[in-house]
C-alpha cells in the first residue's frame, strides 16, 4: 500500500512541471497575442488608413498633390531644415558626449541637465522662446530688424527651433555608450604619443560609430516631423514657411483630405524608412 502512495506521489511530481510549462506557454502566447493586437489596432491600421486615403482617388491625383507648388516648397523646406539641423546637432553631440564621458570638469552635471531641457519643455513653449528672443518685440528683435534680418516667421526661425528641439538626440545616444567604454583605450593611445585629435578619430569615434548613426537617425526623424515649435515660429506662410507637417495641417483644415493624406503618406514613408534603417543599425550593433 505504501508503495502505491509512493508511485502516485512520483507521478504527481512529474505532472506538476508539465502543468507549469503548459501554463507558462499559455501566458506567453497570450501576451504575444495582446501585443500583436495592440500593434495592429494602433500602429498598422492607422498606417494603412493613411495610404488608403492618400490613394483613394487614384495615382494621378496623388502625384498631383505631391507635386503642386506649395507641396514642393514644403518638402524642400523640410529637407533643408533637416539638412542644417542634423549636422549641427551631430557636431554638438560629439563634442558634448566626448567631454562628458571622458573628462571631469566643473559644471558637468549642469551641462547634462541643459542637454535634457528640450525633452522636458513642450515644443510649443520652445517656439515661443524664439519668438520672445527674435520677434519684432523680442529681446533681440529690434537689432535684427535694423539689419533687415528676418528670423521669426522665416526659414532661420524654423531652423533654430528645429535645432533646439532635436539637439539632445545625438548626445543622449553617445554619452552612455562612451561612459560604458571607459577611458583605457584613450589612455593607452595617449601613452603611445597620439594627440587628442588623433585619439578621437582613431579610437573614440570608431568605437561609437553605431551609436552615432542611431542618434543621427532619431535626430533626422524628429527634425522632419517636428510640428509644435515650428508651427509657432513659422507664421504659416504658404510656399515660404510651411514645412511638410504644417502643410498637412493646412490642407486638412481646408477639407482637402486627399491632398492632406497624400502629404501625410510621404511623411509616413519617411518614418518607415527611418525605422528600417534604425532596425538595421540595431541588428548590426547586436552582431
Amino acid at each position: 500500500m505504501e508503495s502505491n502512495h509512493t508511485a502516485v506521489a512520483s507521478a504527481w511530481v512529474r505532472i506538476e512541471p508539465e502543468q507549469k510549462r503548459s501554463t507558462s506557454t499559455l501566458i506567453q502566447w497570450g501576451l504575444i497575442a495582446a501585443a500583436l493586437l495592440f500593434v495592429a489596432l494602433f500602429l498598422v491600421l492607422p498606417l494603412l488608413v493613411v495610404f488608403t486615403e492618400a490613394l483613394s482617388e487614384g495615382w494621378a491625383l496623388y502625384a498631383a498633390a505631391l507635386t503642386e507648388t506649395d507641396a514642393l516648397a514644403a518638402i524642400k523646406l523640410t529637407l533643408i531644415t533637416a539638412g542644417i539641423a542634423v549636422p549641427l546637432n551631430v557636431i554638438f553631440g560629439l563634442i558634448a558626449s566626448w567631454a562628458i564621458a571622458k573628462f571631469t570638469f566643473p559644471g558637468k552635471s549642469i551641462l547634462i541637465t541643459l542637454i535634457d531641457i528640450p525633452f522636458a519643455v513642450s515644443p510649443v513653449i520652445s517656439g515661443l522662446l524664439f519668438v520672445l528672443l527674435f520677434g519684432s518685440d523680442g529681446l533681440w528683435g529690434s537689432f535684427f530688424a535694423a539689419h533687415d534680418i528676418q528670423i521669426v516667421f522665416a526659414a532661420p526661425g524654423i531652423v533654430l527651433a528645429t535645432i533646439f528641439v532635436t539637439f539632445p538626440f545625438v548626445a543622449r545616444e553617445l554619452i552612455p555608450l562612451l561612459q560604458a567604454q571607459g577611458t583605457e583605450e584613450e589612455e593607452a593611445a595617449a601613452s603611445l604619443g597620439a594627440s587628442g585629435w588623433k585619439i578621437f578619430w582613431r579610437v573614440t569615434l570608431p568605437n561609437s560609430k553605431w551609436g552615432l548613426v542611431y542618434g543621427i537617425i532619431l535626430c533626422t526623424a524628429r527634425a522632419m516631423g517636428e510640428f509644435g515649435a515650428v508651427s509657432v515660429v513659422s507664421g504659416h506662410i504658404r510656399g515660404m514657411t510651411n514645412t511638410l507637417p504644417l502643410h498637412v495641417e493646412i490642407l486638412y483644415n481646408e477639407y482637402a483630405f486627399q491632398a492632406a493624406f497624400a502629404a501625410a503618406s510621404l511623411l509616413t514613408l519617411l518614418a518607415l524608412i527611418t525605422l528600417a534603417v534604425k532596425s538595421l543599425v540595431e541588428w548590426r550593433t547586436a552582431k
